[in-house]
């Protein structure tokens, strides 16, 4: 079979007007909630892409771990390649690929660091051989061989071994902060549905001003 031949049905449901919630954020944590009821592997996982200098896209996965009015929020090593293009360019993108519920959202907005709070909290919670990861990779830079960072790794295990393990100076989160969300249900012979919230600028400090248009497929 060659590639043009594949495709699919989608015939799961449709999405309408008078189905959504008011709040996006409302909306997508109904649709989180049924990504995981229908167990999909790694429904937090959701593609972040950045710009940098030269303008250039990249992308990558990274796990969401808390989403509310004021935003998405993903954590990261601040020396990573993303972290230093979100730096030069906090406007970025969030894709959430949940392709077994025919369903997608993406989400445009801008990166705004974590406080020092924020982070503590978060990194006292993981798990202690994360904690250690943390430490031992110095995201994006170049590794002659893995033997290297699992040597680093155990390294800082033994270290760490007999007490609690301090949160790297070079580690943070980031909330996405939305300016659009636009969800997508797949539907029969290609007449999808897709509907974007987009918030009204004109209203001031009021995180629930949307507005939804539907878009045609």
């Amino acid at each position: 079979m060659e590639l043009k031949d594949i495709r699919r049905e989608y015939t799961k449901g449709g999405l309408r007007r008078k189905d959504l919630k008011a709040n996006p954020i409302d909306q997508f944590n109904l649709w989180l909630e049924q990504a995981v009821k229908a167990e999909l592997a790694d429904p937090t996982a959701m593609t972040i892409a950045t710009v940098d200098e030269h303008g250039q896209p990249f992308q990558r996965i990274v796990l969401l771990k808390s989403v509310g009015d004021s935003g998405f929020v993903f954590y990261t090593n601040l020396g990573s390649r993303k972290a230093h293009q979100i730096e030069a360019n906090s406007k970025v993108s969030l894709h959430f690929p949940w392709h077994t519920i025919e369903r997608q959202v993406h989400i445009t907005g801008t990166a705004v660091k974590l406080s020092a709070i924020e982070n503590m909290k978060y990194f006292s919670s993981r798990p202690k051989e994360s904690q250690i990861a943390a430490w031992a990779s110095k995201q994006s830079s170049r590794l002659s061989a893995r033997g290297l960072l699992e040597g680093k790794y155990l390294e800082l295990k033994q270290k760490f071994a007999n007490g609690d393990i301090p949160i790297p100076s070079f580690w943070g989160g980031f909330r996405i902060v939305p300016d659009s969300i636009e969800f997508w249900q797949g539907g029969e012979h290609r007449l999808h549905d897709r509907f974007i919230f987009t918030k009204d600028s004109s209203v001031v400090k009021d995180e629930s001003s949307w507005s939804v248009e539907r878009l045609a497929p």
